[in-house]
């Protein structure tokens, strides 16, 4: 794993003084480290029966169709409120300084499909939980939370107690 950390580039001071934010475009662009990262983000749960792969807005939606193709599932894109052309659900979580949303069609899953949740970083745990909400209303199950990245030190693990969650790399 240690050579995917080195594929990340790592930018002080984004978006705001003080955030240390970790670069993904860098790993994307190495063909080796691209599909090394989306095996490991699909292998605990390749004999998990997994039906639909939802991602993240926004680099989630690269991961996670990856990932749905090499597990042989659906995809279903989860985005920022006002995205979405249909009939939809939307989880409202909590931010540093107020709130934000996220929202799923209605019909992105039929009842009971086994559903697996990507993204690239969990950090605090707001939007993955606010995720793992809309998965069950609109009728899924939800059997697991896969990250590229964790940043351990922000806790977000605690926001997901009782979820099967995994990260392939840990800051």
């Amino acid at each position: 794993m240690e050579t995917l950390k080195a594929r990340i580039r790592h930018v002080p001071d984004f978006p705001k003084p003080g955030i240390l934010f970790y670069d993904i475009t860098t790993l994307l662009n190495d063909p080796g480290a691209f599909r090394d990262t989306i095996a490991a983000l699909g292998a605990p749960y390749g004999g998990a029966g997994i039906e639909q792969v939802v991602g993240i807005e926004s680099r989630g939606f690269i991961l996670g169709a990856a990932v749905a193709h090499q597990l042989g599932a659906g995809f279903v894109p989860i985005r920022k409120p006002g995205k979405l052309p249909w009939k939809r659900h939307r989880e409202d979580y909590a931010l540093e300084y107020g709130t934000d949303g996220l929202e799923i069609h209605d019909d992105a899953m039929r009842q009971g499909q086994r559903v697996l949740v990507v993204d690239d970083v969990l950090a605090t745990g707001g939007t993955a939980k606010a995720a793992a909400a809309l998965v069950r209303r609109v009728g899924g199950e939800l059997v697991g939370l896969s990250f590229l990245i964790e940043l351990q030190v922000l806790g977000g693990r605690g926001q997901l107690t009782g979820e099967n969650v995994s990260a392939v790399l840990q800051y």
